[in-house]
């Protein structure tokens, strides 16, 4: 075997309770002006203003930007670019969910090369590196802290659009689980499943034959041996703390377990890339307007079961650490913890009309970088069964 690997990390990465308090020295070494990028309801709390105060403790100037809004609109954040040229800061933070940070990194990349979000959209389009990004995610889900990847809103696409490019990893990133207290157990469930969700896409993504310079070509390459590393940790770790967290916010250890598995989860996918769940979901999304971790839950058994025939060592080794007797008992299981924490089920309960599966199956079929990336080809024909089964229900006709 041609064992091959690649990472794409944070230069500094740090995970722990209480590690929020080290933000105004390890932003005291990227920049002296900061763009401090977050949403109206996180700035009034009482842990941001410290975070701020820290900061002009540090002798940096701060500016605050809190018009993220859900699923960043693409006007938002040239709106927030354009109002940041006058304050000319070197240091972009992102402090929120996945929402903040990638209105963080869309506004370093704009403030830093000019143009509109348009100009990236897709991968290896930003040209160089962007001005020093610092992030700090305050849910436990998208793993964007680690990744190459901003998610925006297109009011002129159905579909979300994403900037994926190297230089969009943070340049450092601090993980405080403490952050994460105050999520309400429906979005703990949601994020948490978006975080599984990506474990099990990495893990399971296709494995390609690593020619040279496949990572210079590609953002996402596929499966390979340390994004399976991370991936697989996260599994363990999101298997143990998930449900625990989602019934008991204030389970410490539960909520370190959710974080560090979602950031072990956006480094396994920021290199190996997502699937079949992610591609059927951009469509779903748009029609239901639901939210991404419980549209992509939803339909990952779904996709496990129909790439199953492809993934029988992956599914042992989940199996593995997730304390269950064979890989045939992986699938259910994920199932069943899906639905415990209140996941819809089916595409039929996330409120998709029966009469657009058509629609979706074309729309998912063409989302060809996610397609390409699964372990078991689904053509159109395919893709239409897959569709179906996810709205009824149905997961052995998949087998």
């Amino acid at each position: 075997m041609n064992l091959f690997g690649t990472i794409r990390a944070p230069r500094e990465l740090v995970f722990g309770s209480g590690q929020r308090h080290s933000l105004g020295r390890m932003a005291a070494k990227l920049g002296s002006r900061a763009l401090v990028v977050t949403d109206e309801r996180l700035a009034g709390d009482a842990d941001f203003r410290a975070m701020t105060a820290q900061l002009e403790g540090a002798g940096i100037v701060v500016r605050i930007d809190a018009s993220t809004l859900p699923d960043v609109p693409v006007a938002s954040a040239v709106a927030s670019a354009e109002a940041a040229r006058d304050f000319a800061p070197d240091l972009v933070i992102g402090v929120g969910g996945g929402s903040c940070l990638d209105m963080a990194k869309c506004v370093a990349v704009l403030l830093t090369h000019g143009g509109r979000p348009q100009d990236y959209y897709g991968e290896h389009l930003v040209p160089g590196p962007v001005m020093p990004l610092l992030a700090i995610p305050t849910t436990a889900g998208t793993g964007s802290e680690v990744t190459p990847v901003a998610v925006l809103s297109d009011d002129e696409r159905t579909l979300k659009v994403g900037i994926s490019s190297p230089y969009l990893v943070p340049t450092a990133a601090i993980c405080d689980p403490d952050l994460t207290v105050s999520c309400p157990p429906g979005l703990t469930a949601i994020a948490g499943a978006d975080a599984l969700t990506h474990a099990i896409e990495a893990f399971t993504a296709i494995r390609r034959d690593p020619v040279p310079e496949i990572a210079q070509d590609r953002v996402f390459v596929g499966k390979n041996g340390f994004s399976d590393h991370f991936a697989l940790r996260a599994i363990a770790l999101l298997w143990e703390g998930l449900e625990r967290a989602c019934q008991d916010g204030g389970d410490m250890e539960a909520r370190e377990k959710v974080m560090m598995g979602a950031t072990l989860a956006g480094l396994a996918f920021g290199v190996a890339g997502t699937a079949a769940a992610h591609a059927i979901q951009y469509p779903v999304g748009a029609l239901t307007h639901t939210a991404h971790g419980a549209g992509v839950a939803c339909l990952m058994p779904y996709v496990m079961q129909w790439n199953a025939p492809a993934i029988g060592p992956e599914l042992a080794e989940m199996a593995s650490v997730m304390g269950l007797q064979n890989a045939d008992a992986v699938i259910p299981a994920v199932a069943d913890l899906f639905a415990r924490i209140g996941i819809p089920k089916t595409l039929a309960e996330l409120g998709l009309a029966e009469d657009r599966l058509d629609w979706v199956a074309e729309q998912s079929c063409g989302i060809a970088r996610l397609i390409q990336n699964n372990p078991r080809p689904l053509p159109a024909s395919d893709m239409s069964r897959l569709v179906a089964s996810a709205f009824s229900g149905d997961r052995t006709a998949l087998t």
